[in-house]
Formats: C-alpha cells, sequence, structure tokens
C-alpha cells in the first residue's frame, strides 16, 4: 500500500503582528524538540502523518502558511494536544463553582498570566534543583535567533543575562516587565511534557478567585 504524500503548501501568509510571528516560531520550536526529544525521525512522523518533509519543516519553523489541522495533527502525534485545552473544551465560557455556565466572561488574560506565571515558578524549581536544564534554555534562545521577529531581540538578550546569571527571581517577578518577559520565555522548554500538561489542566479548570499555587 503506497501512502499519500501531501505536497500542496498553502499561498504564502504573512503575519502583521510581531508577537504573533514570535509565537509561531516558539511553537514550531517546541514541536521539533519534542520531536528529537522522543527519537522521531522527522521522515518517520511525516509518513506517519501523511505529510511531506517539507510540510513538516515549515510547521518546526512556525510557517503561517501551514494549515491549523496540520500543526493540530503534529501536536496530537507527539501527545502535545492538551496545550489547546483551553481554547478546545470552551474556556471562553467556564461553569462557576455549581456547575453552571453564566455566560459571562472571564478575565482570560489574567488567567494566562497565572498559568504562564505557574510554569515559570515550575522551571525555576527545576532549574534551581537541575542547573544542567538551563542549557537547553540557551540552546532555544540561539535557535530563535535565526527565526524570531527583531523586535524581541532585547527580550531575548535579557533572558540570556537571567539565564546565564541564574537570576530566577526576574523570571517570577509579578511586574509588567516580568509578564513581557515570560511572553518571549524559553523555559518552559526545561520543564517535562507531563508537568507542563498538569499545570495547563490545572489552569483551564481553577476559579480566578482559588489561591495560587506557590
Amino acid at each position: 500500500m503506497t501512502t499519500k504524500i501531501a505536497n500542496i503548501m498553502p499561498a504564502h501568509i504573512e503575519l502583521d503582528s510581531g508577537f504573533e510571528r514570535h509565537l509561531l516560531a516558539q511553537l514550531g520550536a517546541r514541536l521539533r524538540d519534542a520531536r528529537l526529544s522522543r527519537g522521531v525521525a522527522a521522515r518517520s512522523l511525516a509518513r506517519q502523518l501523511g505529510v511531506s518533509r517539507t510540510t513538516l519543516n515549515a510547521v518546526e519553523v512556525g510557517r503561517a502558511s501551514v494549515t491549523m489541522g496540520t500543526y493540530l495533527r503534529v501536536m496530537s502525534a507527539l501527545g502535545l494536544a492538551a496545550d489547546l485545552v483551553l481554547l478546545a473544551t470552551g474556556v471562553s465560557n467556564p461553569p462557576n463553582a455549581l456547575g453552571e455556565h453564566t455566560g459571562e466572561p472571564p478575565d482570560l488574560h489574567r488567567r494566562q498570566d497565572l498559568r504562564s506565571l505557574a510554569l515559570h515558578q515550575e522551571a525555576v524549581k527545576v532549574l534551581r534543583g537541575h542547573p544542567e536544564r538551563a542549557q537547553r534554555a540557551l540552546q532555544v534562545l540561539a535557535r530563535w535567533e535565526g527565526s524570531a521577529d527583531p523586535h524581541s531581540q532585547p527580550l531575548r538578550e535579557e533572558w540570556r543575562r537571567i539565564i546565564t546569571g541564574r537570576l530566577w527571581k526576574l523570571a517570577v517577578e509579578e511586574s509588567e516587565q516580568g509578564r513581557q518577559l515570560r511572553q518571549a520565555s524559553p523555559l518552559g522548554f526545561v520543564l517535562d511534557d507531563s508537568v507542563r500538561s498538569e499545570i495547563l489542566r490545572r489552569y483551564s479548570r481553577a476559579s480566578l478567585n482559588e489561591p495560587r499555587a506557590a
């Protein structure tokens, strides 16, 4: 039986937002790291998904021309589909403490801030116990140099200073600067996938009124 490989790519798409381009590049880098950490060859994964190596490469560098469905299929194949739980489970209208959907929009930005902060708090714990993992974050920064938005260069330089100087308090600082830093952070890559997924699940369910985990 011959596997049909999809080689047709959508027309080139440009994103106006540098932040959106950075997020896609960050997503692509994470997917590539996840594939490599699992020992899965690019050719093998492409064959499993029925896509070309060119398409898979476009996913791993965060190209906007790749369809959302393709990104989702790659994430599912790598066991990362839980990262979409905030969207896929209808978090825009979560139930209240009684399990009722009130129709009132939640403070999504606040929820995302809390989730990001929790991820970084856990990453800092890991780095304090296993300082050798900081090398992973530095490698991610090095890869981003070739594809990330030039406007985020100051943030990447600040992260390099934080990581090499082990200035972990800055990574979890509850300030506008801290929030901006966490939007362009490589620290998520030091976490095991299971730990990251558990934090994502916790903050998809948790009420904003509940105390945040230390």
